[in-house]
């Protein structure tokens, strides 16, 4: 009795099978171990239309590396970063791991050792290959990693965390989507979040059932203790965070063609950045226009609206404190785009419990105001 025990079993299964395997896998990391397997699966794996690059983490400069570049900076600028400190090192590190570098010849099985770009100090060592050797360990950015994988359509980026530095308890999220500029942003935020309805419930009656009566109106002491300030930190925070996302990916976008959907977020949820097939082409024939202050897409003259409730409970019983709901439009743009009218791109921004938020704080009053480009 024969026993084919020779036979490679995987080579009875057609190549768009294993593509649709693959495809399911998506993450990088194990697409660069299925890599190195066989021969087939190396030219294969370069075929994958689905990928996923998750980042271990980004190493930003020490502070003496960053002395050269802060000189140059605007006035605005050095104001900016006295009174956003927290906002713009993290800002500056995402620009080092997404940044452009030298690209070398890349295999997708090199991803097994990290996704992540070593944005180290001096001592750091630089390869031939472009790549950074920290500590005995070689990271790679994204760019590299997916230098050889030809027919991507769907790209999903997903930081370790938020670039935004908030204190705990504060809620923050931000959705924008972006063609060679912003098309639009949608930042949803909290002064504190609580869990526990039942407590807030009784702790809290009679606030409770005035979010029942008000008429959508914001009270003056939003005005005079400080909230509306903080609100105005959260847009500005979210807007640059959003347009160093987009500035920083055009070498992904040029280098990869076929995409019809790219993704870049962070594991902790707070901000998303969106571009579909008709927004990626619009940044291939049409150059954005950059920040002269930082590496960043310049944001346009906006047109925003903002929400407000004291408290809002939600069905879950989850109850936000001071929720803010803003939905932000270039003022130049055309009025032609479907959803402007109905508003569903804003209530469908998050997903729940945060959508539930947001479609029950456009029911409030809303409050219109401007904001020029930067």
């Amino acid at each position: 009795m024969d026993l084919d025990i020779d036979i490679d079993h995987f080579d009875r299964l057609p190549d768009s099978l294993l593509l649709l395997v693959f495809n399911n896998i998506g993450d990088v990391k194990a697409l660069g171990r299925c890599c190195v397997v066989s021969r087939r699966f190396h030219s294969l794996v370069p075929q994958v239309e689905n990928v996923v690059v998750r980042v271990d983490c980004v190493i930003s400069d020490d502070d003496s590396s960053s002395s050269t570049s802060e000189k140059s900076r605007s006035p605005f600028s050095n104001l900016f970063r006295l009174v956003f400190g927290g906002i713009v090192k993290p800002l500056q590190a995402l620009g080092q791991f997404l940044g452009p570098k030298r690209t070398p010849q890349f295999h997708p099985a090199a991803s097994s050792s990290g996704s992540t770009l070593s944005v180290g100090n001096h001592a750091n060592h630089h390869d031939d290959d472009g790549e950074i050797d920290q500590a005995g360990v070689t990271h790679h950015s994204p760019t590299q990693v997916l230098k050889n994988f030809n027919e991507i359509r769907f790209l999903r980026i997903e930081l370790p965390s938020g670039e935004l530095g908030i204190d705990d308890g504060v809620l923050l999220k931000w959705r924008a989507d972006f063609g060679s500029t912003l098309d639009n942003c949608v930042i949803l935020g909290a002064a504190s979040v609580i869990n526990n309805a039942y407590k807030f419930h009784h702790e809290n009656e009679a606030q409770v059932s005035c979010v029942t009566d008000d008429n959508g109106s914001i009270p003056e002491s939003f005005y005079t203790n400080g909230g509306l300030k903080l609100r105005v930190v959260w847009t500005i925070s979210s807007l640059i965070a959003a347009s160093a996302r987009h500035y920083l990916l055009q070498p992904i976008i040029a280098e990869h063609t076929t995409l019809d959907s790219l993704v870049l977020t962070d594991a902790d949820g707070q901000g998303v950045l969106c571009m579909n097939r008709e927004q990626l082409e619009e940044l291939r024939v049409k150059p954005l226009s950059a920040s002269s202050a930082s590496k960043r897409t310049l944001v346009p003259a906006l047109n925003m609206r903002l929400w407000y409730a004291p408290h809002l409970e939600l069905p879950n019983g989850v109850v936000l404190k001071g929720a803010t709901l803003v939905a932000i439009r270039p003022t130049e743009q055309s009025a032609a785009k479907k959803d402007v009218a109905d508003g569903s791109w804003v209530a469908s921004a998050f997903e729940e419990p945060y959508g539930t938020a947001a479609k029950m704080l456009v029911k409030r009053r809303t409050y219109c105001l401007e904001m020029n480009s930067f």
